[in-house]
């Protein structure tokens, strides 16, 4: 089977999930290297740095971004992503999956 016999082609899923503090970076980041799209969402949950329950609006926040990008565009976000683990509540991961975008 041909690519051409599927509407789907091979792809890679980035999921982030970071302080909110971290937002306007991360899309910058995304946006240079031409990802078309992306979602962002307000997510909750407990980890290395503490609890993140979003308690106070801004304050103590996380956001999940996800983008469905090639894998070389996957390595350059994720290599750029490791800069900031560290400084800031970070985690990054990516899937292999079938998309059309």
């Amino acid at each position: 089977m041909s690519n051409s016999d599927t509407p789907v082609q091979p792809a890679v899923l980035i999921t982030i999930i970071s302080e909110t503090v971290l937002k306007d970076r991360i899309v910058k980041l995304l946006k240079s290297h031409n990802v078309s799209g992306y979602t962002i969402s307000q997510v909750q949950g407990e980890g290395g740095h503490g609890r993140r329950l979003a308690d106070l609006a801004g304050y103590n926040t996380n956001i999940e971004i996800k983008t469905i990008v090639s894998l070389e565009v996957s390595n350059a976000i994720l290599w750029a992503l490791k800069e900031e683990r560290g400084k800031h509540a970070l985690i990054a991961f990516r899937q292999n999956v079938e998309a059309f975008y």
